[in-house]
């Protein structure tokens, strides 16, 4: 049966079978059971990490460790409110900060991003409301209740298990849409960081 581990574009987490290509971390959310309480983080670094690292080996959600947490992709990571690790994706964390502009401390970026992609008593993820010509590819956005991602000038349905069949977007260019990708990802992928994205964003 699988664990509550997998993180949605839009923020809930939830059990699915499928990891994705990248774990992430928001610190210990899982008691002994290893069963999720209502926390959704306990620091403000949220990362998002290489499934594999050296040989370094991890038993997922032991207890008193903090929460193995999975994504799809780095589009999805990044709509959920998470950024390259500087430990195991150091490359990546520095064209990140470099496309965003970011030239404060880690913690300083950390407290930026968690401003923008969170609300704190609730736990709930902070959403933005952004032109849709304003939108960079890679970003992930709302139609209702359903996130599409924006990538080579279509969009794509984003599932669990991977993204569907590719639309032309119906959008007006100057329609405001409900977007999960917080700002400062979205600066970054204006300015042309490059994200991985899962197989079936091709297909």
């Amino acid at each position: 049966m699988p664990l509550q581990n997998r993180v949605l574009a839009t923020g809930e987490i939830v059990a699915h079978p499928a990891r994705g290509l990248f774990m992430g971390n928001r610190g210990i959310l899982h008691g002994n059971q290893r069963n999720l309480g209502h926390k959704r983080w306990t620091h403000k670094a949220w990362v998002t990490c290489k499934l594999k690292h050296k040989d370094w080996h991890r038993t997922v959600m032991t207890p008193h460790h903090y929460t193995e947490l999975f994504f799809l992709d780095e589009a999805v990571a990044l709509a959920a409110g998470h950024r390259p690790c500087a430990l195991c994706r150091r490359s990546a964390y520095n064209a990140y900060r470099k496309a965003a502009q970011l030239t404060g401390s880690a913690s300083e970026m950390d407290a930026q991003m968690h401003n923008e992609r969170a609300h704190a008593r609730s736990y709930q993820q902070r959403r933005h409301q952004v032109e849709f010509k304003d939108l960079p590819d890679g970003a992930i956005y709302l139609k209702g209740d359903q996130p599409f991602l924006l990538h080579l000038g279509r969009t794509r349905p984003v599932h669990p298990g991977g993204y569907g069949q590719p639309i032309h977007p119906i959008e007006k260019q100057s329609a405001e849409v409900t977007v999960l990708t917080p700002p400062t990802s979205l600066a970054a992928l204006r300015a042309g960081y490059q994200l991985i994205l899962h197989p079936t964003a091709f297909g």
